[in-house]
């Protein structure tokens, strides 16, 4: 999800409350369920999202033409808004909002991201949507629970994008003499400084401040594992548990191996390192295939095996951490019948298989049609529907964190990283869950 990606930077994932056994332990929420109900004016539908760079604009220019093949008689408007990697387009949105003059469905990830929005009473529960629309077979029960709030689904899923992905230089493990990509935590340890001491490259590249965030949720996953990270975002969690001071402490060690300098450029330039044989790995959400493989002025036209590998990030196989695209029903939609007539679309095999191979990422349903997704998107996809494989929510891309968590949660990392004190860390962590206990 380059597009999205790049949003990765600012746009604060923010997200769900702890979904899977946890969101949807809640009893149900208030609110009566419209999702599904009535009908409404279907004369029109206004689309609004920050899909506008290449790959993410083609995806849904795609989905938008199924729309219309289906609705004939519905005139569809793009809303999408360009820059600030989504932020413009959220403050945009939060106006309207605030002013009761929605869209008729808009783009959020799915989890706690839109949180603030169910609590305003801004965006209609979906169940009955769901149910009328067999939705509740289509997808991986485990993104249902990881997506339900006190009992209610509130959006609809268009795209999965995975977040814990090693990217790696060939050349260099081999000139290191690593035998391929580490599978733990501690050998990712032993690797950075066989790197470090054997070819005096830079063993790990890292971005802008959100990349560490995103560094941190990956080392909390490779340590604990899937059941106990997940976990941590449940109300009463414990994070001064010695679990998890192992897990910073490594997170610590982990960080000695990048460069001071690394802060100054984003995922893209973290990533580039890589490919140009400057960097020994990377930890980048699978957006970074796209940036690899696609031509100029967009990608770097760099080949699989020759340029790049890629494998789970150490300790995290057998799982995917996942962020989602989704499609929201704001309450008071001017179009009411024309934003279901578009989460249909958005909900459907077709839709997703139209939307999916242009923007870099797989479908959220089980039965998409697989012969579409090629290399990497192959292994996604079957890693996805992998009999077995566990699901975990990525807090920093809009899962499990809500807005101001989230927002704590990389104030604790940017303090760390001028202190280097994991003690510090841990109990701005531990008063951060208990601050936005949701």
């Amino acid at each position: 999800m380059l597009g999205r990606a790049t949003g990765r930077r600012a746009v604060a994932a923010v997200a769900a409350v702890l979904l899977g056994g946890t969101l949807g332990l809640a009893a149900c929420g208030g609110g009566d369920d419209g999702g599904g109900k009535g009908g409404g004016d279907a004369s029109r539908v206004e689309v609004f999202s920050w899909w506008t760079g290449p790959g993410e604009a083609d995806g849904l220019a795609a989905m938008i033409e199924e729309f219309k093949r289906r609705n004939p008689g519905t005139q569809v408007v793009n809303a999408a808004i360009a820059g600030g990697s989504g932020t413009q387009a959220q403050a945009v949105l939060a106006s309207r909002l605030q002013n009761r003059k929605p869209p008729d469905s808009f783009q959020g990830h799915a989890g706690a991201e839109l949180l603030d929005y169910i609590k305003a009473g801004q965006i209609e529960p979906l169940d009955s949507f769901y149910d009328e629309n067999n939705l509740r077979s289509a997808y991986p029960q485990q993104l249902l629970q990881q997506i339900t709030y006190q009992g209610r689904i509130y959006s609809v899923p268009v795209n999965i994008h995975r977040s814990n992905i090693l990217w790696y230089n060939p050349k260099i493990l081999k000139d290191a003499g690593l035998a391929g990509p580490p599978k733990t935590i501690a050998e990712f340890k032993t690797a950075l400084k066989t790197v470090k001491d054997r070819t005096g490259k830079v063993p790990l590249s890292l971005g802008a401040q959100w990349t560490a965030d995103h560094l941190l949720e990956n080392v909390l996953l490779g340590d604990l594992g899937a059941d106990a990270y997940n976990a941590l975002w449940k109300p009463g969690a414990d994070w001064s548990s010695p679990a998890v001071t192992a897990a910073l402490n490594d997170f610590a060690e982990i960080m000695k191996y990048t460069t001071a300098e690394a802060a100054s450029t984003d995922w893209q330039g973290a990533s580039k390192a890589v490919v140009d044989g400057k960097a020994a790995f990377n930890i980048m959400g699978d957006w970074a295939y796209g940036y690899y493989v696609n031509p100029a002025p967009n990608g770097l036209g760099k080949k699989v095996d020759a340029d790049f590998g890629y494998a789970p990030a150490p300790g995290t196989g057998g799982t995917y951490m996942w962020l989602s695209d989704s499609f929201t029903l704001p309450k008071g939609a001017p179009h009411r019948g024309g934003a279901l007539a578009w989460l249909k679309v958005a909900a459907s095999k077709e839709g997703q298989d139209l939307f999916n191979p242009k923007k870099g990422s797989i479908p959220a349903r089980r039965d998409a049609d697989k012969s579409l997704y090629k290399g990497y998107l192959e292994y996604a996809f079957n890693e996805w529907n992998k009999p077995g494989v566990k699901l975990a929510g990525s807090f920093w891309h809009g899962v499990y964190a809500s807005k101001k968590w989230h927002t704590d949660i990389d104030t604790a990392v940017g303090l760390f990283l001028q202190s280097k004190d994991v003690g510090e860390l841990q109990s701005a962590l531990v008063n951060a869950a208990k601050n936005n206990a949701q």
